[in-house]
């Protein structure tokens, strides 16, 4: 069943167009120019009852704003959406009760109070009763180790911990749709893994729904099995996170060491060889169907003591897709879905 779902989901800003200096504001004044920026332009999909499904793009492709029209923060410009069956920007209390939005760069939490302050307003504000709101109070904090710090100011803790605490926030009235912009933004990587296997206990445990976005790729590689691909506006891509890498990416890096240095000849030179700094390792890339070609030759080289074939780092991959044109590719199972 869908959670969440997004059907030509679109977002507009007007704004007065302004040539700089005072001839510039004298001609906006008399002749005012109104234009559109197109934030969100047609993005269709949907997400099933106990996804996690990450959500990438680069700045200013459309992420915080789709996330903001699902939450009811902002209104759609067109097209329509539902979250558990509600229209988001009603803001229903059934439906506010149901979700939940941690953005990185916001903070739910008054610095000069102790969370545990703000978090008996919001079992307020949620009508929590007393044991259910300590049940889930209890778990969450055992789950992200931080009971010991619910009495100290917001202010006096460390990025991760105040982390920590809006994750806590955002969950403690056990919300089934868990929406997340950079969650991890800033934080060591000690506190980005300890986050990401709450995440991942939380969905497994509680089965909540969580929409992520994030420009760690270690985030979206280590929780979503699905991606959505955002990029000005619209949406290119639906599906596994290694179809995507299957498509964006025609070669495969082959990685040799030997027993002693080899001595490189030309038959190798048809394929690139990337540099490396011990005089023993052989990187090459080479296109995925040549791949045999090159690990027979690669065996010829010498006494060989390791070989490996694994495709490229996600993060370069995504970086090459956004440095070209893109096209609109969905997964067939992608496709079902949004049937």
């Amino acid at each position: 069943m869908a959670v969440v779902e997004a059907v030509e989901l679109a977002k507009t800003y007007p704004y007065h167009h302004k040539a700089p200096g005072l001839r510039g504001s004298l001609e906006s004044l008399l002749r005012r120019r109104t234009l559109q920026r197109v934030a969100v332009d047609g993005v269709t999909f949907s997400v099933e009852r106990g996804e996690i499904v990450g959500f990438i793009g680069a700045n200013g492709a459309g992420k915080t704003t789709t996330l903001k029209m699902l939450c009811g923060l902002l209104y759609a410009s067109g097209g329509a959406a539902r979250v558990l069956g509600f229209t988001p920007h009603r803001r229903e209390h059934a439906m506010l009760r149901r979700v939940a939005l941690v953005m990185g760069q916001k903070s739910v939490l008054w610095w000069d109070l102790p969370a545990m302050e703000m978090l008996l307003i919001h079992r307020e504000l949620y009508g929590l009763s007393h044991p259910d709101f300590m049940r889930n109070l209890d778990e969450l904090a055992a789950l992200l180790n931080v009971g010991h710090l619910l009495d100290v100011q917001v202010r006096k803790l460390s990025l991760g911990e105040r982390m920590k605490m809006e994750l806590i926030a955002a969950l403690v009235h056990d919300p089934d749709v868990l929406f997340l912009d950079e969650p991890t933004l800033g934080l060591d990587v000690v506190s980005q893994q300890r986050v990401r296997d709450f995440l991942r206990r939380l969905n497994r445990e509680r089965g909540t729904t969580v929409l992520l976005t994030s420009h760690y790729m270690a985030d979206i590689e280590a929780l979503c099995p699905r991606v959505l691909l955002i990029d000005h506006g619209r949406l290119h891509f639906d599906g596994p996170l290694e179809g995507l890498v299957r498509r964006a990416s025609t070669h495969k890096l082959v990685r040799a060491v030997y027993a002693e240095p080899p001595a490189i000849d030309g038959q190798l030179a048809r394929w690139s060889v990337q540099p490396d700094g011990d005089p023993v390792r052989v990187t090459l890339s080479a296109p995925r169907d040549e791949v045999p070609d090159v690990a027979e030759r690669l065996l010829r080289l010498g006494k060989l003591v390791d070989l490996s074939v694994e495709d490229p780092p996600v993060e370069e991959i995504i970086r090459s897709i956004f440095s070209r044109p893109l096209e609109l590719t969905t997964e067939p199972a992608a496709e079902e879905a949004i049937r």
